[in-house]
């Protein structure tokens, strides 16, 4: 719906606005509180699927609606950016001395790029509105982008527990808008998973007790990125090459098929050095060194060290020798989870007959 006539009401030259910027996906929802997806989130948080995640229970109550978060707001406009890979994210699975890095890092970080946009529109909004006004939001407050986003008509939350748009299939980086205007809400999406389960059976780890609920400990993504200690034992292996975050569940997604490269955001194309990187070469990163490397990069945000914990759990599974010395050297790192996770690498591999 991309007119430019001036019979157009501000929800539709708000949508032409959005997608002008780079979203492909606009919908609005009612910032008042839905006692279903309240009662939800508070049920996911007591069975303690949220690992450490600690800041989602002490701020649930900000958490279970907009309103909650800011009692002024009317209205919440959801959007979607595509961030779509042209290759396959899971064709390097058998590549043991290369890394797996999650589609939504290997370009620029998302929070920044998203973040700029949502601005742009918001300003769009009260130069068009004066009245009105309005908070941003992309993955950092206490906001249900996901249930927010099925609530705007932007897509569905899938099996997976993931938004599924019918247009974009599952790549798309989430961002909202609070408004104290009393906009024309959209229609909810419907879900359109069916039978099918092969989001749940493509878990390396088994991280979905059933479908639609989701146990963060067992997930690679929060493995690798929020857990800040030791992996437990029985799931290192099960990590394989992964070094940060996962996109299996994504990736077998049949809606994908509907999804095009994003072409449009350059920014989230891959840097062509985190594509296929080489084991062997982020493990020789020091902090310093690991800070340049990853400059710009959402990878940035879990530090140095946490970072070359999850480089040695992959190096112990990849079956090469050759990695051998730098996990034996890492052992005497200073940080006990690195030289706990390359005692584990070392042993791994010594073990290859």
């Amino acid at each position: 719906m991309v007119n430019s006539s001036a019979t157009l009401n501000l929800e539709e030259r708000l949508e032409n606005r959005a997608r002008e910027l780079g979203f492909v996906s606009v919908g609005i929802a009612s910032a008042r509180e839905d006692p279903l997806r309240a009662q939800r989130l508070e049920q996911w948080l007591g069975e303690g699927h949220h690992g450490s995640m600690e800041w989602m229970e002490t701020r649930l109550e900000h958490r279970r609606s907009p309103q909650g978060l800011w009692p002024e707001a009317r209205s919440v406009i959801a959007l979607g950016m595509s961030y779509a890979p042209a290759n396959d994210p899971m064709a390097l699975e058998q590549a043991g001395s290369h890394a797996r890095i999650s589609v939504y890092a290997q370009g620029k970080d998302y929070h920044d790029v998203v973040k700029k946009k949502l601005k742009a529109l918001a300003r769009w909004l009260v130069a068009n509105q004066p009245d009105a006004e309005v908070k941003v939001f992309v993955d950092t407050a206490p906001v249900m982008e996901k249930p927010l986003g099925e609530a705007a008509g932007i897509g569905w939350q899938g099996k997976h527990t993931n938004l599924v748009s019918p247009e974009h299939g599952s790549w798309l980086f989430l961002g909202a808008i609070y408004t104290t205007l009393d906009l024309d809400l959209s229609d909810p999406q419907r879900d359109q998973c069916g039978s099918c389960r092969a989001c749940l059976d493509s878990c390396p780890t088994d991280a979905f007790p059933s479908a639609y609920q989701i146990d963060a400990r067992r997930c690679i993504s929060y493995l690798t990125i929020e857990h800040k200690g030791p992996v437990a034992e029985d799931l290192r292996e099960k990590l394989g090459n992964r070094i940060y975050g996962c996109d299996d569940c994504l990736a077998v997604c049949p809606w994908n098929k509907f999804a095009e490269e994003a072409h449009a955001m350059r920014e989230f194309l891959p840097r062509a050095e985190l594509a296929a990187p080489r084991l062997g070469e982020l493990l020789a990163l020091d902090d310093a060194g690991f800070r340049s490397f990853f400059s710009g990069s959402p990878i940035k945000r879990i530090g140095r060290d946490r970072f070359v914990r999850n480089c040695l759990y992959a190096a112990g599974n990849s079956g090469d020798a050759a990695l051998m010395g730098q996990c034996e050297n890492l052992q005497g790192d200073p940080d006990p989870v690195v030289a706990d996770a390359a005692r584990w690498a070392t042993e791994r591999l010594r073990s290859i007959p």
